[in-house]
């Protein structure tokens, strides 16, 4: 071992948790405290029970010429004060929270989300954790020191504290999970062998208890000779302070058992295929959200498959990309179904840039793109016909207005997939998402910052309308828009709006607002629009009629802009923001003012796309 720079191996979790708990295995003392909060340990718990890989940990083998202060790992004491055979270098959080769960026979001393202290005891609800369509993790609780669960009056509803009081409720505490089988032993007593309860503990030691028995942990050991400043480069790139492994960090371990690199394959197969200028777009998108586009399809063919052989509605599996989902994605699958989701995504981007969207700044939602690409994919050349993208818009911009991508959206990615394909191939009825868009007119009040979906829908909707600059007349869309030359900017502008008395929360919302130039914004400056509309016709070169089209093409009225009438001009854009929303949802929007707008400002822009 002296001349090899490091060793792998799998070791069983025992095996290990042993070692930390005679002094084998200890802490160099660089290493910083234990931080994990309780939610983190009850997901690697669930985790192992499930035989999920957890990461590797990483050792360096004591006894070298290069000698580090140790301690052990916290809540282990071993007799005297042995010398480690191995200090832990990666794997800390997670070889202590094992250890403080499975092997301390006192409570385990964490802290709760708010990083305040608690001390408890971690119980699996039997039962639960053998509902296969069921969370693990939600069968995992963590319970106070006294194993009393009180209401915020101090009283009782729940009481844990003693080994019958555990069988009467069917709670296993975990740090039972290496005792040979005695807790089961007295469950089966406690209940005068059972039949039924037998049955549940044989059942429940075969899913959950053994295969903590069987786990191994894949471990790198680096070799006695490893130089200390090698030791602390080391351990500066893989430590990562506790964080929870990612779901793709996870599948990249499953998958490599299979000689599969899901992260080379993501960075030279995905990642690469829209590195083009005109995938900017999708410059953002994560493996995360490829994962869960690849997932969506996974299960929307697992369940496609089983309705083929007559399954019955209420059996059919379920379309998701919750982590759980995730997590249950085969290689066969991934491999199956990657190809087109990266064809799905590049159709996206092609779709988001006929909505002129063409940039991750002013991209309304990213989460949107998952569904979205899926979709693609899924539908292949029945998205692609005139009714279909019709459809498709109609939906992506409900999504928006509606601001239904903001929050939770795994559920909603899950009907978007077959509500969409459906309603394209089929004439079906509407996806929920259409149905459940609803735009509240006040709402532009409230739309003052680029940080709003809905804002960044209006700003694209005057681009898809044809907004041209009030001084070269040249189209705000490709050119100036990857320039970033063009940008939004006052109507009436801040100064004169805070002379004329005007609050901060009307002037700035996107009804005074649109995309025009620097240069344009320059020549506004803070005068009055009557002003600034003349020195545009001067360096515009133009009649004042040039000047009021272009200024038409934005929704806007510029005789009423002449008038510096911002009163009459508010009105009559709000109306025509609110015609182009609603036109671009394909549903009315109901609104208790009367203000119209002028006839001569079209509230259906659909006939100016033609020009784009």
């Amino acid at each position: 071992m002296a001349d090899e720079a490091f060793s792998i191996d799998k070791r069983p979790l025992r095996d290990l948790l042993q070692q930390v708990e005679v002094g084998k295995a200890q802490l160099p003392e660089f290493q910083r405290g234990w931080v994990w909060p309780y939610p983190n340990i009850a997901s690697l718990l669930a985790s192992i029970s499930l035989s999920y890989p957890v990461g590797t940990v990483m050792l360096l083998k004591a006894g070298g010429d290069v000698r580090f202060k140790y301690r052990p790992i916290e809540g282990a004491t071993p007799v005297g004060e042995p010398e480690p055979d191995s200090l832990v270098l990666d794997g800390q959080q997670r070889l202590t929270s094992l250890f403080q769960s499975l092997k301390l026979k006192g409570p385990v001393i964490t802290q709760d989300l708010r990083k305040q202290r608690v001390s408890g005891w971690f119980y699996v609800d039997m039962v639960q954790a053998l509902d296969e369509n069921g969370d693990r993790e939600d069968a995992i609780r963590f319970l106070p020191e006294s194993r009393k669960v009180v209401n915020f009056r101090g009283e009782v509803i729940e009481d844990y504290s003693t080994p019958e009081r555990e069988y009467e409720a069917h709670l296993f505490p975990l740090h039972a999970v290496f005792d040979g089988g005695d807790w089961g032993d007295e469950f089966t007593d406690h209940w005068d062998g059972d039949k039924v309860k037998r049955k549940l503990w044989r059942e429940f030691n075969k899913e959950f208890v053994r295969p903590f028995d069987l786990y191994h942990v894949p471990v790198i050991e680096l070799g006695q000779e490893t130089p200390r400043q090698a030791v602390c480069q080391v351990f500066e790139k893989v430590n990562t302070g506790g964080v929870t492994l990612t779901v793709f960090e996870l599948l990249t371990a499953t998958y490599a058992a299979d000689e599969f690199d899901l992260r080379d394959h993501w960075e030279q197969k995905c990642r690469a295929a829209w590195k083009a200028p005109e995938y900017r777009i999708l410059r953002e998108v994560s493996n995360t959200d490829f994962l869960q586009a690849v997932t969506l399809l996974a299960t929307a063919r697992r369940r496609g498959d089983e309705a083929a052989r007559g399954t019955e509605e209420e059996r059919l599996p379920r379309i998701g990309c919750k982590r759980k989902d995730m997590l249950a994605l085969s290689l066969e699958d991934y491999v199956r179904f990657a190809p087109s989701v990266i064809a799905g995504f590049k159709t996206a981007a092609k779709f988001l840039h006929q909505q002129f969207l063409f940039d991750t700044k002013f991209l309304p939602y990213g989460t949107q793109l998952i569904p979205l690409a899926a979709i693609l994919a899924l539908a292949g050349d029945t998205a692609q016909s005139a009714g279909a993208q019709q459809k498709l818009a109609r939906w992506y911009w409900c999504g928006v207005f509606g601001e239904l991508y903001g929050g939770s959206t795994e559920t909603r990615f899950s009907q978007d997939l077959p509500d969409v394909v459906d309603w394209i191939r089929d004439d079906a009825a509407e996806p929920r998402t259409v149905t459940a868009a609803q735009f509240a007119p006040g709402r532009l009040l409230t739309l003052r910052t680029r940080n709003s979906a809905a804002y960044k829908g209006i700003y694209a909707l005057l681009l898809k309308a044809g907004a041209r600059d009030w001084r070269t007349g040249e189209k705000a869309e490709v050119i100036g828009y990857f320039d970033e030359s063009v940008d939004i900017h006052h109507i009436f502008p801040k100064t004169w709006c805070d002379k004329a008395g005007y609050e901060p929360t009307v002037y700035n919302s996107i009804v005074n607002k649109t995309p025009l130039t620097a240069r344009t914004n320059r020549i506004i400056g803070g005068a009055a629009p009557s002003d600034y509309l003349e020195r545009l016709e001067k360096t515009a070169e133009t009649a004042r009629e040039g000047v009021a089209e272009r200024i038409r093409s934005h929704l806007a009225h510029p005789d009423l802009m002449a008038a510096d009438d911002f009163d009459g001009f508010f009105a009559a854009r709000r109306a025509a923001l609110l015609g182009s929303i609603s036109a671009a949802m394909g549903k009315a929007i109901l609104d208790d003012e009367s203000a119209a707008g002028d006839p001569g400002i079209s509230l259906d822009v659909s006939d100016d796309t033609d020009d784009l």
